[in-house]
């Protein structure tokens, strides 16, 4: 099994409450992977916690542009410090998040050492923006990570370090969007590489995988990194995230695709995100993606 180091990032400040006067469990992750033994499992190093500021949306309102912006620049500059460390020591790292605005710490990391690919396993493609929705549209980085991280958006989010974009478009690839997402035609004109689920299913989630990763697997690229949103699973084995939609992947998929690409030498991190277990009062859910993980490595 490779070196792998794992990296604590309990940061919610990319989602909205889901309730008045709540905050969004999905902090809570890390901790719950960790009671599924995920370290021994993996046999992996402990790289630590790196803690996000205070979720407070102070007075923000909907046209502001993205809440918690500044703690967001903030949080995602000390993730990169961390992730850039490990990948540097030729650690394969994995991040416990989180939600998914945590992709822009490792994309940042990735964007100071060279070009890197990245390989987003989502039920969306998080590709909201100001070209495709309204301002008042606007302000869940969660749902806007990659939009972000392509360089469309606000610059204190987009340009941090003066390193915009920190993903080239021809650089993305997207696995598990619903076959009917309405980001499709956006991505297809951007000439984004997505696999639906329907496509998957139909070409064969090993077969569609590999085909995938050779093109990750070319010279241009120092590497490529995996970002997985728990929410790419069916809501019938994953119902502990913030945004259910139906006809997503099953758990022998998710283990087939994501153990192609993180066993790939060219793969140098991995990061999980949006699992809530505020939503899994009995565990099950944790359990389930905690086994997905380590069966991506070990099979």
């Amino acid at each position: 099994m490779r070196k792998i180091v794992i990296v604590d990032a309990p940061s919610n400040l990319g989602l909205r409450p889901p309730a008045p006067g709540t905050v969004p469990g999905c902090h809570k992750l890390a901790g719950a992977l960790r009671e599924q033994r995920i370290v021994q499992r993996l046999r992996a190093f402990e790289g630590g916690v790196v803690v996000p500021p205070r979720y407070d949306r102070g007075d923000w309102r909907e046209g502001d542009g993205v809440f918690n912006a500044d703690a967001l620049a903030t949080y995602t500059r000390k993730l990169a410090d961390r992730i850039e460390g490990h990948v540097r020591e030729d650690y394969f790292t994995l991040v416990l998040g989180g939600d998914c605005s945590i992709q822009l710490g490792a994309s940042l990391a990735l964007r100071r050492l060279g070009r890197y690919g990245l390989a987003a396993l989502d039920g969306s493609a998080d590709f909201r923006h100001t070209g495709n929705a309204r301002p008042d549209e606007i302000g869940a980085a969660a749902g806007e990570e990659l939009a972000l991280a392509t360089g469309r958006g606000q610059d204190d989010l987009t340009d941090l370090e003066g390193l915009r974009p920190y993903l080239r478009d021809e650089d993305v690839r997207l696995f598990g969007l619903r076959d009917g997402d309405e980001d499709l035609a956006e991505l297809a004109e951007l000439k984004i590489p997505t696999a639906t689920v329907g496509q998957l299913r139909e070409w064969g989630v090993a077969e569609m995988a590999g085909a995938v990763l050779q093109t990750l697997a070319i010279p241009q690229l120092d590497g490529f990194w995996v970002h997985l949103d728990a929410d790419v699973l069916d809501p019938a084995v994953m119902p502990a995230v913030d945004s259910q939609e139906p006809d997503g992947l099953l758990p022998d998929e998710l283990t087939t695709l994501l153990g192609t690409l993180v066993r790939s030498e060219r793969c140098v991190g991995l990061n999980v995100t949006v699992y809530d277990p505020d939503r899994d009062p009995d565990g099950t859910a944790g359990a389930l993606l905690a086994d997905i993980v380590v069966g991506a490595f070990t099979a």
